[in-house]
């Protein structure tokens, strides 16, 4: 896999040589993976960032406390790794000077939207930058397209997913409390990921445990939408939904996957609510193909939310892969053209305030001729 993260990073210094830019600092954690196939477990929160400095003429440091030493040797490809220590010199920005040679009159490129302000603001007062280059386009460009071995780490954590969400289905049942519906999605996953990954190499670093707060909900209160699983206990006839999209992640990647079921019974209104939600999300499969605008997928959805009588829903996708929102999205204003190799978390969503939200979503990878869903596994109403 390391020749994968070695390519990404040569095309990129070739692309800032393009835009004459010398060097590009970055801060964003996917971003820093995505071209040095490390990460590291203490950032900024613990006053450790990790950057990555990749210069155009072929020079790349990665910048990590020296406490993950080890693992930064056995992780990544980048020979030029700068450790720090807390409280020695300068820390972090001892090995950033280094690794910037001394800037002069280097023109230097940063993610604007990404980058902490401690590091932005040692960049402009301590080193006299204050006209840097917004590179963030050019790596989001990057990540567009997904290669072969991304489209296949895609379809295995679409099975990863489908498994959570076949444990989570499983063990609802009256007088269940929603959190123990979430610890079984979380144990099927992990257990999931484990099989994957030691098939591959039981010497892996890559860590199979799915971990993060889960989205899920029973009864009304499945129109919070993004509530975290409580102490309420199932009761007969609650809807309970099911969100995997913050906590499914697998060898980096992120997946888009919601599944709802029903306990016990379900009334008519609510049916009707939950099937105009799965065919608004059947409406965006069949417009998805190559040279589709991403407005026009979401479009397709939006009309069969008003055709019956829903308000218009929030977005009806997103670009996805090592994070959970890439470019472009399905939504009004986006018309940039559908390509090959594009992947999406597509929904389905109707909320109907203090009284039920009807949720679907999957994973959906745009192929020559329309689409593969990654997560396909039973969307029709199901009562358990």
């Amino acid at each position: 896999m390391l020749p994968l993260f070695q390519e990404r990073t040569a095309e990129l210094q070739q692309r800032l040589k393009d835009e004459g830019i010398d060097v590009l600092i970055i801060t964003n954690v996917d971003s820093i993976y995505y071209f040095s196939a490390y990460w590291g477990d203490l950032g900024l929160e613990f006053g450790r960032p990790t950057l990555l400095v990749v210069a155009s003429n072929g020079d790349v440091t990665l910048i990590t406390p020296g406490s993950e030493s080890l693992m930064a040797y056995a992780m990544t490809w980048v020979a030029d790794v700068g450790f720090y220590s807390d409280g020695v010199g300068e820390e972090w920005r001892d090995p950033l000077r280094e690794a910037m040679g001394g800037v002069g009159k280097k023109r230097v490129a940063i993610e604007r939207n990404d980058i902490p302000a401690v590091v932005s603001g040692f960049l402009r007062h301590e080193l006299d930058l204050a006209d840097e280059v917004d590179a963030t386009s050019i790596i989001a460009q990057m990540r567009v397209i997904k290669s072969a071995e991304e489209i296949n780490m895609i379809r295995q954590a679409g099975q990863v997913a489908i498994a959570m969400g076949i444990a989570g289905r499983d063990a609802m049942a009256v007088g269940v409390p929603e959190y123990e519906v979430s610890l079984a999605c979380m144990a099927a996953g992990t257990r999931k990921a484990a099989e994957i990954i030691a098939s591959e190499d039981p010497e892996a670093l890559m860590s199979p445990m799915i971990h993060n707060l889960q989205a899920l909900q029973s009864g009304y209160f499945t129109s919070y939408t993004h509530l975290h699983p409580r102490v309420k206990k199932i009761a007969h006839g609650d809807p309970v939904y099911m969100c995997f999209c913050s906590i499914c992640h697998f060898k980096q990647f992120k997946i888009g996957y919601d599944r709802q079921y029903f306990v016990g019974s379900v009334d008519n209104e609510t049916a009707r609510t939950y099937n105009a939600a799965i065919e608004a999300q059947a409406a965006a499969f069949r417009e998805m193909r190559p040279g589709v605008a991403a407005e026009d997928v979401h479009e397709a959805a939006d009309d069969v939310y008003r055709s019956a009588g829903f308000a218009p829903s929030y977005r009806t996708g997103r670009a996805l892969g090592y994070s959970s929102l890439e470019i472009p999205e399905l939504k009004y204003g986006d018309r940039t053209p559908l390509e090959a190799g594009m992947v999406f978390a597509v929904d389905g969503g109707i909320t109907v305030p203090e009284v039920f939200g009807a949720r679907v979503g999957d994973t959906v990878i745009v192929t020559e001729d329309g689409i593969e869903i990654a997560t396909d596994y039973q969307r029709d109403l199901q009562v358990v």
